[in-house]
């Protein structure tokens, strides 16, 4: 019985020694962990670098560096207390990556869907489920807004998806329907039945300089809207031009503009007249479309450009009276030299 006695107390010495042994590197590893990083809670994640190493990335908690009190026991796989150490005001890299990575997956699937879209053909469902889609996550992940005051929006654009005729995407026919509300519509439908190729319209772009530099003060500029007209089968051909000022900011994502003249220019028939026509062309005055609509209705020549996504590649913009049925899509052609405000 005295050597069973002495057996068991030997093996329990042994035992403890040998645990000591396994233990020791791990609390060594933990107290070491503690003092380099002077402020690693036990319960912090770790997450490995994206190249494979296996460093461990500290993150700071809430609690000034202190260790964390753990209710529930080591290896447990109860929810601890400690999992509020963890400061949910740092969003993790992964969440902003996976949020860009939408937003250009869905850009990507906008553009192929416009390129598939015959532009001038009408609304197409499926684009602007799309173009709804990017705005939500746009708006939800903080990208491409603030339009009027980011500096984004100045350049040159080319038209890729028009939810109505072409000629629609010029202010000049936002601001007609505001002066002629009851025949608008009406007269618009004339002009958009006369088939190709006695008419065709496009492509159309748009030049926006916008300075927007000054804290407190008005946002200015200006905003040239072309469209290539094409009758007769492409014998003739012009360039409806219509110039606009940029009076002020409506909002982060709006401009307020003032209609001042439209102009047929680069027209192919006054070309044909040599350089008569050259001069024509370039020294006829243009037609004051903004004072003649404000004699038809007071206030008409001025609308918003509102645009509800821009960076640095792709704009979606609606007509601020017809959010719901004015909606364009342009791609970028050049970047502007607009000035930006510090937000």
């Amino acid at each position: 019985a005295v050597l069973d006695t002495h057996d068991n107390a030997l093996t329990r010495r042994t035992t403890v020694a040998t645990m000591y042994l396994l233990l020791a590197p791990s609390i060594t590893a933990l107290v070491s962990a503690v003092v380099v990083s002077n402020t690693a809670p036990l319960a912090t994640a770790f997450s490995a670098p994206s190249n494979g190493l296996s460093r461990p990335v500290l993150r700071p908690s809430r609690n000034n560096g202190s260790i964390p009190t753990r209710t529930s026991p080591l290896g447990s796989a109860a929810p601890s207390d400690t999992d509020q150490s963890v400061d949910d005001s740092v969003v993790p890299a992964a969440v902003v990556e996976s949020a860009s990575e939408r937003v250009e997956n869905c850009k990507r699937d906008l553009i192929r869907l416009c390129d598939d879209h015959e532009l001038g053909s009408g609304s197409s469902s499926s684009v602007e489920g799309k173009i709804r889609e990017l705005e939500q996550l746009g708006e939800d992940a903080g990208f491409g807004q603030a339009s009027a005051l980011s500096g984004l929006i100045s350049g040159e654009w080319e038209l890729i998806y028009a939810s109505d005729d072409v000629t629609r995407s010029s202010p000049f026919f936002w601001a007609f329907r505001r002066a002629f509300p009851d025949a608008s519509d009406q007269i618009f439908g004339i002009t958009d039945m006369i088939p190709a190729p006695i008419k065709e319209v496009g492509p159309a772009t748009q030049v926006i300089d916008v300075d927007s530099s000054g804290r407190g003060q008005a946002v200015t500029g200006t905003l040239v809207s072309r469209v290539k007209v094409a009758t007769l089968g492409g014998a003739a051909t012009s360039m409806m031009t219509t110039r606009c000022t940029v009076l002020n900011a409506d909002g982060l994502d709006g401009l307020r503009l003032r209609v001042e003249s439209t102009k047929p220019e680069d027209s192919t028939i006054l070309q044909k007249l040599g350089p008569l026509g050259e001069f024509l062309n370039s020294s006829s005055p243009p037609f004051p479309s903004g004072e003649a609509l404000e004699r038809a209705a007071a206030g008409s020549s001025e609308v918003v450009l509102r645009t509800t996504y821009c960076d640095e590649g792709l704009r979606v913009t609606r007509n601020d009276d017809r959010k719901e049925d004015d909606i364009f899509v342009w791609r970028r052609s050049k970047f502007g030299g607009g000035n930006t405000v510090s937000l």
